[in-house]
């Protein structure tokens, strides 16, 4: 999960050295309270001790019903435990946690997933005091993430189930994907042929069309093909198919993302 950069105003704790008479700590207060994101900060024990606007009106009508419950309390019960456990090795290492995504309860009695960025507050002699928390609501695209894969699984388990063998490649022609029938078609296993150029794994001895056209990559990106091919499989015996591709189109650009392979084996010697 990559970082999100995010400029916090630290409000800074008074010391000796740092102490000034006429700083006004409300401003850094305020700056906080306005922040888009939900921000929190917690003690040493993990109980909140300060919650900006956002995450007010995210988990309650009031301030009051915040402070001082442990932060791990408002996250779903299979989630408290681990919560609580990187929150104590974080505060007896000194190392900052790394960014999580994690559900929190809201007050409309809604699972939210949250993504979370968490640094130490730290004493002047650098000792870990407590932690302040940056959630940033990402529920809707980890939804649209969720259903993609969701997709995904459900489209590989009908080309799984699939008696013809089906090869996808990319826009530069290397192997994606490769069905049981495509295995079992040309004695390869899947995993040997994806990332490999297809003329390299599945050289095409002759090929015909009823167009007459060839059998051309940059071709099969655009258009629609169907054919009689020989290919050799892994142990270069001559394999008569016919083939069918088509383009795959992307959906939200509207370009083509590579394309997909329909093999069938033709029985008779001719």
């Amino acid at each position: 999960m990559n970082p999100i950069a995010i400029e916090l105003p630290i409000p800074q704790a008074k010391t000796e050295q740092n102490a000034n008479p006429n700083s006004n700590p409300n401003v850094d207060l305020d700056r906080i309270d306005e922040l888009p994101v939900a921000y929190v900060e917690m003690d040493a024990h993990g109980a909140i001790t300060r919650a900006n606007r956002i995450t007010r009106l995210l988990h309650s009508k009031d301030t009051g019903e915040l402070i001082g419950k442990l932060a791990w309390e408002l996250m779903p019960t299979d989630e408290q435990e681990q919560s609580c456990a990187v929150f104590m090795t974080a505060m007896e290492s000194g190392q900052d946690p790394p960014s999580a995504r994690r559900s929190i309860y809201t007050r409309s009695g809604q699972f939210r997933v949250h993504e979370i960025h968490r640094n130490l507050i730290r004493n002047a002699q650098g000792v870990p005091i407590g932690m302040r928390v940056v959630s940033i609501d990402v529920t809707d695209a980890h939804q649209a993430l969720e259903e993609a894969r969701h997709q995904r699984a459900w489209l590989e388990s009908v080309l799984a189930s699939m008696s013809h063998a089906v090869l996808v490649t990319d826009t530069l022609g290397f192997i994606r994907y490769v069905n049981p029938a495509a295995e079992t078609l040309f004695g390869w296993r899947a995993i040997e042929l994806i990332g490999k150029e297809t003329d390299n794994v599945l050289p095409v001895l002759s090929y015909i069309s009823g167009n007459k056209t060839v059998l051309d990559y940059n071709m099969e990106l655009e258009n629609q093909s169907q054919g009689i091919a020989t290919i050799l499989d892994r142990d270069s015996r001559e394999v008569r198919v016919e083939i069918a591709t088509a383009p795959m189109l992307d959906k939200e650009s509207g370009f083509t993302s590579g394309v997909v392979t329909v093999f069938r084996r033709l029985r008779d010697a001719g």
